[in-house]
């Protein structure tokens, strides 16, 4: 909800262009992405360990 009411706020400004919302997470719910698919929003779960770099595989004690 907050993202689609973030964009409609931007897309009144027609300097800005053309406008997309994605909504990105860990781990997204289906209810999460059926609400963001009504809105006309992409969504993509992301692993935030291999955007930072680490390797999956490796193991760490703490």
């Amino acid at each position: 909800e907050q993202l689609a009411r973030y964009l409609e706020y931007l897309r009144a400004d027609s300097s800005l262009g053309v406008l997309r919302g994605v909504f990105v997470a860990q781990s997204i719910k289906p209810q999460a992405r059926t609400l963001a698919e009504t809105r006309g929003l992409a969504w993509k779960e992301v692993d935030y360990d291999e955007l930072r770099g680490k390797r999956v595989d490796e193991l760490r004690l703490f």
